[in-house]
């Protein structure tokens, strides 16, 4: 039998024998989960290189994020313009994503603004320009302008303006539009009138509604928007707030509800009361709806919403200047629609592709292209001497009409369009506003409610910027 002193040397080898075993066994396991966990890391991280912009290794090309609110027809022909960019160069690649409403993209870009997850080029409305200037998310286009020498001598000037501030452009100027009035010509001829003379002020507003006014069929109508209100208040020369428009510095006060805000609401109130105006609510598709039906002669709408009123009325359809009020000389239009941003905070390389790409938007081929296909302005006059807009223009000679009211505009502080960071809410405002009025409100006390909401929602918004 082996002595006591034998089995506990025995047991003493076995013993460290089994924790060297183990400590080898869980160094093994370690290695193992090391070299387990670094190829998931590596996989991810690869995936996730997939998903950013950036340097494309494959293809060499730089690839970058474009952030719309295209959809429809506007889509359709941005998404062909982008793969026109891509293929007309092999450095730069556009990756075009649409993001929804104006509202929701701008949402998007406050979760990613300012860092290298950012897109390269986001679409904004005209009235997020002051929003965007102060949000600190941006790189004005102006320091690739000066870089590059680029001649914006060859772009629209009343266009360059509203997204001008202190002679600096922020963002590049993209689907732009304005107010026209759009009426029925058919309707004119049987009420006896010159269906080539649409009424310019208004007083001959009122005075033409009233011949065209049927039992089926109101004589004038606008849609129930702040945007309108906004232009007829313009083309009178008066401002919507104050500080030069919040061009000068932060807005205080709202300046709508003065002389050049009630002739406005006046001259709706004359025709509601008299039963000539008709009053569709505040969505697009039902007052367009109801000048192809012919339930109103007369109406306000979007440059850009010429090509489908003509196309769907079943009558002859004229293209006017917005009216103004009798006593003043009028001034024009104020740029509507939106502009290409650029990011800040992004890869150097990235702002570089994304400038090309604005570059690539401004010529007169590729918004010759784009002004047929959607309606909007051509942001480079030389596109309307493309063959195609001639063509198009010798056709409907309507699309002549809303280049002319914009080339027509005086440039000035009016003109140029109001900056303020709370311009959704304000809009709100004055829907409320022309809602009571057409209630039997009184004008003015309605308006001087609509200016207070602004100045509240501009007083909190100065306190709280950054």
């Amino acid at each position: 039998m082996m002595s006591i002193k034998m089995k506990s040397g025995v047991l003493k080898r076995m013993r460290n024998l089994l924790k060297s075993s183990l400590f080898w066994i869980l160094i093994l396991s370690l290695a193992v989960l090391t070299a387990c966990t670094n190829s998931d890391s590596n996989t991810n991280d690869e995936k996730s290189n997939e998903d950013k912009p950036g340097t494309d290794e494959t293809a060499g090309k730089v690839s970058i994020e474009f952030w719309h609110a295209m959809s429809g027809t506007g889509q359709e022909s941005l998404d062909a313009i982008v793969e026109g960019f891509n293929e007309s160069q092999d450095k730069y690649e556009v990756k075009a994503e649409f993001q929804g409403t104006y509202e929701e993209s701008l949402t998007k870009l406050r979760s990613v603004g300012g860092t290298k997850d950012a897109p390269a080029i986001t679409q904004v409305f005209e009235v997020g320009t002051k929003y965007m200037i102060d949000s600190g998310y941006i790189e004005p286009v102006q320091s690739f302008i000066d870089k590059d020498n680029f001649d914006l001598s060859t772009l629209e000037q009343n266009i360059l303006n509203y997204y001008k501030v202190d002679g600096e452009l922020y963002s590049m100027p993209f689907n732009s539009s304005t107010p026209v009035m759009i009426y029925n010509k058919t309707a004119f001829e049987k009420a006896g009138l010159d269906p080539e003379k649409a009424p310019e002020t208004f007083s001959e507003v009122i005075a033409t509604a009233e011949k065209l006014k049927t039992d089926d069929m109101f004589g004038f109508s606008m849609l129930t928007y702040g945007w309108f209100f906004e232009q007829l208040v313009a083309t009178q020369g008066g401002l919507y707030v104050n500080e030069d428009n919040g061009r000068s510095g932060d807005a205080t006060e709202a300046l709508f509800n003065g002389p050049e805000g009630l002739n406005v609401f006046n001259f709706l109130d004359t025709m509601n009361k008299a039963g000539t105006f008709g009053n569709f609510g505040t969505n697009w598709d039902d007052i367009r709806a109801a000048f192809a039906s012919q339930k109103v002669a007369m109406y306000m709408d979007s440059s850009a919403g010429v090509a489908g009123a003509i196309a769907n009325a079943p009558f002859d359809v004229g293209v006017a200047y917005i009216p103004y009020a009798d006593e003043v000389q009028r001034n024009g239009v104020v740029i509507g629609g939106a502009s290409l941003w650029m990011s800040k905070g992004i890869a150097e390389n990235e702002q570089e592709a994304a400038w090309e790409f604005m570059k690539y938007m401004t010529t007169p081929e590729v918004q010759a292209k784009w002004h047929l296909d959607t309606g909007y302005f051509a942001i480079n006059p030389k596109a309307y001497d493309e063959e195609n807009v001639k063509e198009k223009w010798a056709e409907f000679p309507q699309f002549k009409v809303t280049v002319e009211q914009l080339q027509d505009t005086v440039p000035g502080i009016a003109t140029q369009g109001a900056l303020i960071s709370v311009f959704p809410e304000s809009r709100q405002q004055i829907v409320t506003a022309l809602e009571d009025l057409y209630q039997g409100a009184d004008p003015q006390e309605v308006l001087d409610q609509a200016a207070e909401g602004t100045n509240r929602a501009m007083e909190i918004a100065n306190k709280t910027k950054k």
